[in-house]
């Protein structure tokens, strides 16, 4: 594709004013382009091989006509235009708890609630629900865990004074930016909600004794790469260990390093090496904001494909199935808005 219709379809995915189904059909048009892997796109965009190769062709000929959602509409006329906008004024202006609800949090439920006391008037579906919520301008979230030693100030801060360095890295051929984390995998089987045929009830063996293994993960944000490595444990020795695994990965780049402050990152072995070496730049996230690293997002990835659900006997095992399936995955997450996808 051009330089003009990528734009054109990163401003489409980024002006808030399209639908979902709209998004993910740019995103599986980009992706393509891009050369991500068809199985990553699937994933990402919940589209079949068919339909992504479908959708491209569709927007080479028709333009951005070809992803618009069909399905948008205006909620069923059980309201009047009055009554539908005093209910746009109320969730705009007012919480349930304003309104003698226990939840300080809007919900289809809620609404519905609200809707048939105050004008007596009842949905059978909640597609009309999310279509009030949608013309009042609300988007669905899963609520965020946000920790209590975490400053709001703190993150702007950290947000704004780093957005340019990764936007200099970017354009810089020779530095590499990553996103690193860790996490420990465990014999201690852990689940995920499913759905199955009514009456059918899943059930999952799970072990009596815990092993674990930690694992570095390291995303290469301008290729959406990831390098993961499994280890017994988390320390400052270690961390080298994995460093000089990295700079054979990438010989003579530059790294522009973003982790957290853990002891083991901040470690006297760790800053030697990464003093010796000459070419590593540290940032560290914001305190208590793991929100802001995408590597969280891969760790929730693979643990859905992977481990999830499953009886883990043999820990090696399971962590080196799952370290393949990491290594051998494209994840086109962004940090600040940077991401091999997408670009500010």
């Amino acid at each position: 594709m051009t330089d003009k219709q990528i734009k054109e379809l990163t401003h489409f995915i980024q002006n808030g004013q399209s639908s979902g189904r709209e998004v993910r059909r740019a995103q599986a048009v980009l992706f393509l382009d891009k050369e991500v892997k068809l199985e990553t796109i699937k994933k990402f965009t919940l589209y079949q091989r068919r339909q992504i190769y479908q959708l491209r062709e569709q927007y080479l000929k028709e333009g951005l006509k070809a992803l618009d959602d069909k399905r948008k509409g205006q909620p069923k006329k059980l309201l009047t235009k009055k009554q539908l906008q005093a209910i746009t004024i109320t969730l705009k202006t007012k919480i349930p708890t304003n309104l003698n609800y226990s939840c300080p949090f809007w919900t289809t439920s809620v609404l519905a609630d609200w809707i048939e006391k105050e004008f007596k008037v009842k949905y059978k579906s909640k597609t009309s629900l999310y279509l009030i919520f949608k013309s009042a301008k609300f988007t669905y979230h899963k609520p965020g865990r946000i920790y209590e030693k975490q400053d709001p100030q703190e993150v702007v801060k950290w947000q704004k004074e780093t957005k340019p360095k990764i936007e200099r890295a970017w354009q810089d051929e020779e530095t590499i930016i990553l996103a690193e984390d860790e996490m420990i995998l465990s014999t201690q089987t852990t689940f995920q909600k499913i759905w199955l045929p009514e009456g059918q009830y899943p059930k999952v063996e799970i072990s009596n004794t815990r092993k674990n293994r930690s694992v570095y993960g390291f995303l290469n944000l301008k290729t959406s790469r990831e390098q993961a490595f499994k280890t017994t444990w988390q320390n400052m020795y270690e961390t080298v260990k994995i460093l000089k695994k990295i700079r054979k990965i990438y010989p003579k780049k530059k790294l522009l390093l973003f982790w957290d402050g853990a002891g083991w990152h901040r470690g006297k072995e760790v800053q030697k090496f990464i003093e010796k070496d000459g070419k590593i730049e540290t940032i560290y996230f914001p305190r208590y904001a793991p929100e802001e690293n995408p590597q969280e997002h891969v760790w929730k990835n693979g643990r859905d494909q992977v481990t999830h659900n499953k009886f883990i006997e043999d820990i090696d095992q399971a962590t080196d199935e799952f370290i393949d399936y990491l290594n051998k995955t494209n994840f086109p997450y962004s940090l600040l808005g940077f991401s091999a996808i997408l670009s500010c």
